[in-house]
């Protein structure tokens, strides 16, 4: 067990390693090799990245409002697809769950720009519901894959009992088959907002520039040379997947295996 808690602290430790230089760029007026630590410290980047005319308000919250819309398409269709994979056996289920698979298997590219050029034709691009639409692509294979493996080891003799009592199918899924498959459904939440969160490509293909999220200002920023102000938005985007965590949290307390 605790050769187990120091591996955990080991590999996080290592995880958020690389973090460490992002949070000292925030308060660096600039950082030159070989220089252990900045020689001078100022926190201008960060107002910098606060004010208005810097479009990082406006891209938190956009980035924001898509990562939730996402989420919430992607679970109202990933829960029933798991469901069907995860219990029911029809022909084609192999071929179904390597076409779930695909999108994790290719490279963002060949189906980025397959989907600029259908939504083009299609009206969807350049637009937020483009946007949110191509997110879906790389989110939903997390969603699905989470709630096929909890449905298959999922009991349904208390669904039936409760159909038999003359629960009606909303009845049944609010009241017994979401409150057993609601922590692993948090779950799937938490990782569809983090990916479509993180999101660059198909955010640029699709959305042309127009739909600025941070990852768009990000690379901006980090292409003119202001790698402090690119540091200041990469702590801020930051904030929405942690408050999403500690909500995901206090709602599922048995939905992440992180001590209270």
């Amino acid at each position: 067990m605790r050769a187990g808690r120091l591996a955990a602290w080991v590999l996080g430790i290592w995880l958020v390693l690389p973090l460490v230089p992002v949070v000292i760029w925030t308060a660096a007026r600039g950082w030159r090799f070989p220089d252990l630590l900045p020689a001078d410290w100022s926190g201008r980047a960060m107002a910098q990245a606060l004010s208005p005319s810097s479009g990082v308000p406006q891209a938190l919250f956009t980035g924001t409002a898509l990562a939730l819309a996402v989420t919430a398409i992607a679970l109202a269709l990933g829960i029933p697809a798991g469901r069907a994979l995860g219990l029911a056996r029809f022909r084609g289920k192999r071929a179904v769950e390597v076409a779930i698979l695909a999108p994790l298997i290719v490279p963002p590219v060949a189906y980025v720009f397959g989907l600029q050029a259908l939504f083009l034709r299609l009206g969807l691009a350049p637009s937020a519901a483009g946007v949110a639409l191509a997110h879906l692509v790389p989110v939903l294979p997390y969603v699905i894959l989470v709630m096929a493996a909890v449905f298959a080891g999922h009991d349904t003799r208390l669904e039936e009992e409760a159909r038999s009592l003359g629960a009606s199918p909303a009845q049944v899924f609010v009241l017994v088959t979401l409150p057993a498959v609601g922590p692993s459904a948090a779950v799937a939440a938490l990782l569809a907002f983090l990916v479509s969160w993180g999101q660059y490509l198909p955010t640029l293909a699709i959305g042309g520039g127009r739909v600025a999220t941070p990852p768009l200002a990000l690379y901006a920023y980090i292409s003119s040379g202001r790698h402090d102000i690119a540091a200041a938005i990469a702590v801020l985007s930051l904030l929405p997947g942690l408050a999403v965590i500690w909500l995901t949290r206090r709602a599922f307390p048995r939905a992440l295996p992180v001590p209270p």
